[in-house]
């Protein structure tokens, strides 16, 4: 199979899919890769390490998709892309497919088959290929959110680790989660005062466990309307797969909020979990103020370390994408439960029910 490694055309998208190391991999199990130029500086990876590997480097994403079968990225395909997707293309990257129509359109109007590694899920429910990222988001999110704090970003000057005679700073968690349970470890770490909202008690529980003195409370409309009151820093980290996040974070929420205070939206990607949050931004213009309040909503976070960003995605994605590569598509999905769980787009239809019902289109079940 011929494997194409495009560029990263997200604003300020540094990551790449494949490590020099994942090329090897594919190499060495008979497999063609093709690697745009540049694709991998941003990561810290040069056009030779590629080539030294076995990939071929060719100048433009056209030729990258033209002559490969199996498209292999870290985001969703963009509009300038669009054009360039085929029926006999499989595209493996993170897709975030529910609020995203003009997307949806496209992978549907090319009939090729896409697989999200946000839905890649196992057994007993984890979802292997998000969770890097997720736990990347969340230590982010705290890092991003302490410094907005600071005044000479417009926040309210609260240091979150705080001083002895001085309170520390008050985080809320939205969401006990792989993101939600790294942003807490790295705001327990600092000190905060750190409050997590979630619908499991046996989450709730573990988080108690190897977090002493962090705050766990059931996750209800009235409890949220609550914690965020009190917020200086709050931190939307809820996921339901494949689907849109939930509003849960009203508009009249935000407004009883102290001024300068930061809203750190990881649930973005899905649509974001908090009424004001309703554009994304990105590396370059990170955040906007609504209501004295900063918000921050890339959709992206991982992309600001990708170096320890790409390594990750490779570790987990990379056996999958051996496994589409070695077996073809069809097979490795026969034999492989997690990976048809992933599958989104297939022929011209939504094969992801979540996908299906968050866009009120119809949804065709696969049969394999």
């Amino acid at each position: 199979m011929i494997i194409g490694i495009p560029k990263e055309i997200k604003a300020q998208e540094n990551r790449i899919a494949a490590t020099p190391a994942g090329v090897a991999s594919f190499v060495k199990a008979g497999h063609k890769v093709i690697v745009q130029k540049d694709g991998g500086i941003g990561s810290g990876f040069s056009n030779e390490e590629y080539i030294s590997t076995g990939a071929e480097i060719v100048d433009s994403a056209k030729e990258v998709y033209d002559r490969s079968n199996l498209i292999y990225k870290v985001k969703e395909p963009l509009e300038p892309e669009y054009d360039l997707l085929r029926e006999d293309h499989i595209i493996f990257t993170y897709l975030h497919l529910a609020p995203d129509l003009s997307q949806t359109e496209a992978l549907l109007k090319s009939k090729c088959t896409a697989i999200a590694y946000e839905t890649v899920q196992l057994d007993n429910g984890s979802l292997p290929l998000l969770a890097p990222m997720s736990e990347i988001a969340g230590k982010m999110a705290v890092q991003v959110g302490a410094g907005l704090l600071q005044k000479i970003n417009g926040g309210s000057g609260v240091l979150l680790g705080g001083i002895p005679g001085v309170a520390p700073g008050r985080v809320v968690i939205l969401g006990g989660g792989i993101a939600g349970t790294a942003a807490t470890r790295v705001a327990y770490g600092m000190g905060a005062i750190v409050t997590v909202l979630d619908l499991s008690s046996d989450r709730m529980t573990y988080l108690q466990d190897i977090f002493p003195g962090v705050i766990t409370i059931m996750s209800t409309p009235h409890a949220i309307a609550t914690a965020v009151r009190d917020a200086d820093l709050l931190i939307g980290a809820v996921l339901v797969a494949g689907d849109k996040a939930p509003k849960l974070v009203t508009e009249e929420m935000v407004k009883t909020m102290n001024t300068g205070s930061v809203i750190v939206d990881i649930s973005i990607d899905q649509g974001g979990t908090v009424e004001t949050i309703d554009k994304t931004t990105s590396h370059k213009e990170p955040f906007y103020e609504k209501h004295s309040i900063l918000h921050y909503s890339v959709p992206n976070i991982p992309g600001a370390v990708p170096r320890t960003s790409t390594y990750a995605l490779s570790n987990a994605t990379l056996p999958y994408a051996l496994e589409i590569a070695n077996k073809g598509v069809i097979q490795a999905m026969k034999e492989n439960s997690a990976l048809f769980k992933g599958l989104s787009v297939y022929k011209g239809n939504i094969a992801c029910k979540a996908v299906a019902e968050a866009q009120g289109r119809k949804y065709v079940p696969v049969l394999l």
